[in-house]
């Protein structure tokens, strides 16, 4: 058991700058087990989250990178050939019920309905997951809690939850930061001074600004630190924020133009 879980525990502290009360309210969540589910735009914190939450509460974390083409199998487990024969393979979900992590299902609504309706019965009184291919019922560890991620912005018909799997969890809503409390991480986490800092959080929230207006998704967090590593690498500013902030969210000629001219503004 040691040597299959002790892979997934974190061993320095990352770095998480509370902006609310969120890491109160999960404690608690996890003191009674509670399913959690993190909302929030892409880049804003959220497995960032997850992760300072494993480390602080001393415990594993599987994380999964959902996606469309993934099956219930890849979840939670399958039957391969070796030299020897077949031999059953936990996925990660069953590992971490069976020794007690937590396990984090980022960006959930990709996976496809049929799949995530396989952690229903980790999700409520039941505490178990079915392995139908092997013909095991493994019992949650004690110690074993789910966390699924999505950004809402993203949400369609096509994807979104069931109301049948969202009830089944407790939610933390996340944002991007306030204007001083990003500077704050942004200066942390790339050392570029805290006047730099807080421009590129003003380049972000003028991007922010245009959501919906011609942006799918605004600059985050995520971006921002890129482009304050290669300000600290010794690239020119303006060449920073086109590189990580600019090119990378859209296409459009014109609003490339506008966010260059933000830039400009502000370097």
């Amino acid at each position: 058991m040691s040597d299959i879980i002790s892979q997934y525990r974190i061993s320095t502290a990352p770095y998480y700058r509370p902006v609310a009360d969120e890491v109160e309210l999960f404690q608690a969540a996890y003191s009674v087990r509670m399913p959690m589910m993190l909302k929030g735009p892409t880049g804003c914190g959220k497995t960032r989250f997850v992760e300072y939450m494993a480390y602080t509460l001393g415990k594993p974390l599987i994380t999964v990178a959902c996606n469309e083409d993934m099956t219930a199998s890849d979840l939670v487990g399958r039957f391969l050939l070796d030299a020897n024969g077949t031999r059953w393979q936990d996925g990660p979900l069953a590992i971490a019920a069976r020794y007690g992590a937590i396990c984090y299902l980022d960006e959930v609504v990709e996976a496809r309905q049929d799949t995530t309706v396989v952690i229903h019965p980790l999700t409520d009184n039941r505490r178990v997951l079915p392995l139908e291919k092997k013909g095991e019922l493994i019992r949650a560890h004690a110690d074993f809690q789910l966390v699924i991620s999505y950004n809402p912005g993203y949400q369609s018909l096509m994807k979104d939850l069931k109301q049948s799997t969202k009830q089944r969890f407790g939610a933390l809503d996340f944002n991007y930061p306030a204007h001083d409390v990003e500077t704050e991480i942004i200066a942390h986490e790339t050392r570029v001074t805290v006047e730099v800092a807080s421009k590129l959080v003003s380049i972000a929230e003028r991007a922010r600004n245009l959501k919906g207006h011609g942006l799918d998704e605004g600059i985050s967090t995520r971006m921002l630190i890129y482009a304050g590593s290669l300000i600290v690498a010794g690239v020119d500013a303006k060449n920073a924020c086109r590189v990580a902030l600019v090119r990378p969210i859209t296409d459009d000629p014109d609003m490339r133009d506008a966010l260059d001219a933000a830039v400009m503004t502000f370097f």
